[in-house]
């Protein structure tokens, strides 16, 4: 009876260890392993088991990763097919994760490699080998997971007490032994950014003088409005460390007081809508996009608070782009500017040309309008002035106002001649002139 043709098996053995303590010495575990995988490979010489020349040792490396330069070559040989076995001295030494090991086997079966575990007398070509197989690596998953929740509830222990567990630190603050220091020269930028939000009340403009402030992250990054609405919402601020949304007293100083806290919640608990709004409600801008600076750029408006007093500006875009002094005239007061084309227009209002000029535009709308209705319409918005609301000041000054330019000589108003006539219709229909 002829014997069967055993078909050459060429084995890899693939050893590893976890830390690098002992790697030095003349006999390690890196070696113990691959004589043990030797001796097993030795055993099934007449199975016709060949070991391959190549060794695949990974030392200093954990098993919870597949980026290891000696798995790395096993694995692109595999491919290549020149394995037909793979050897380890325990599974756990070819990986620790169910996961990746899961990955490793598809890998062996694509191309039909064998694993053998010498500790662990198995064979995954065989059922039962592959059910043993899932089993360890279930209690090897399970072992890790455990671990996992070891950690997780130390570390919510630890943040419970106050404890610093580590990561970027906020904005404000350094570490030092483990533990949060205020950073002085940052801490004050931090209460600065929650006194301006107190005066502006606005995201937006904040975000955008913080930008010229040249405040930057702790990465160097640019400060936007939604860095800074975490900041304002950062409980580290009052010495408080925060576990799964609560907060307990942590042991780091406060660089915000409670007061300070509270008052800009306060303000946060309001709809940005509500707050913008609001802003624009405080802050009526009669000359928006139509002031303009000797360099042609526009110029937009702004504030600023001191104390309970609210300080209002127009600023160039220039200035905003370039910085001060980009511009000859880079800021003027609002209420000043605005009161000069208020008193501009009060004096035209009664000037021959412009009541003719007037009249002639308001006549193609309404021919029984006279020369009379249309004095007497221009010159009763003078003392109307003051009663109106700032939304209806500023649609008036839009309807009759082209363009304001200001320089270091003065101001020029432009007006809308067709805005009269259209203004001196409004009013006679509204029966205001009567």
């Amino acid at each position: 009876m002829n014997k069967p043709i055993l078909r050459k098996q060429r084995c890899a053995i693939y050893t590893r260890k976890s830390s690098e303590e002992g790697l030095e010495q003349e006999f390690n575990s890196l070696h113990a392993q691959r004589e043990a995988c030797e001796a097993f490979i030795a055993s099934q010489r007449s199975e016709g088991w060949v070991l391959v020349r190549d060794q695949y040792d990974d030392g200093g490396i954990s098993g919870g990763t597949l980026e290891r330069p000696g798995l790395k070559r096993l694995l692109e040989d595999i491919e290549d097919g020149l394995v037909d076995v793979v050897v380890v001295y325990k599974i756990d030494r070819l990986s620790r994760s169910l996961a990746d090991f899961a990955k490793l086997v598809e890998v062996f079966d694509r191309n039909g490699v064998t694993f053998v575990s010498v500790t662990q007398s198995f064979n995954t070509t065989t059922s039962m080998g592959r059910l043993t197989l899932n089993i360890l690596l279930s209690f090897a998953q399970f072992e890790r997971e455990v671990t996992a929740e070891r950690i997780r509830d130390k570390v919510a222990a630890s943040r419970k007490k106050g404890m610093w567990m580590g990561g970027v630190p906020p904005f404000g603050y350094r570490v030092e032994n483990r533990k949060l220091v205020i950073d002085d020269e940052h801490a004050e930028h931090v209460r600065w950014i929650f006194a301006r939000f107190l005066e502006i009340g606005s995201g937006t403009e904040l975000a955008r003088e913080v930008a010229k402030r040249g405040i930057r992250t702790p990465r160097g990054n640019r400060t936007d409005k939604k860095y800074l609405y975490r900041m304002l919402n950062n409980r580290a601020y009052l010495g408080e460390a925060v576990h799964k949304g609560e907060s307990y007293p942590g042991e780091h100083d406060a660089i915000i007081d409670r007061e300070t806290w509270d008052r800009v919640h306060a303000i946060l608990q309001e709809s940005p809508r509500k707050r913008a709004a609001r802003t624009r409600a405080e802050t009526p801008a009669l000359l928006k996009g139509l002031l303009f600076g000797p360099d042609g750029a526009a110029f937009s408006p702004t504030h600023t608070r001191k104390g309970d007093r609210l300080y209002r500006y127009y600023v160039s875009q220039t200035v905003l782009k370039h910085g001060a002094g980009s511009c000859p005239v880079g800021r003027v007061p609002a209420g000043e500017i605005e009161g000069a084309v208020i008193d501009q227009l009060r004096a035209v209002f009664r000037q021959p040309e412009i009541v003719a000029g007037t009249l002639r535009v308001a006549r193609a709308q309404d021919e029984e309008i006279t020369e009379a209705d249309a004095r007497t319409a221009l010159q009763q918005l003078d003392p109307l002035w003051d009663e109106l609301f700032p939304a209806e000041q500023a649609r008036i000054v839009a309807l009759l106002v082209e363009r304001v330019d200001v320089g270091t000589d003065g101001l020029s108003v432009k007006l809308r001649i067709d805005g009269l006539g259209g203004l001196a219709h409004e009013m006679r229909a509204s029966g205001v002139a009567a």
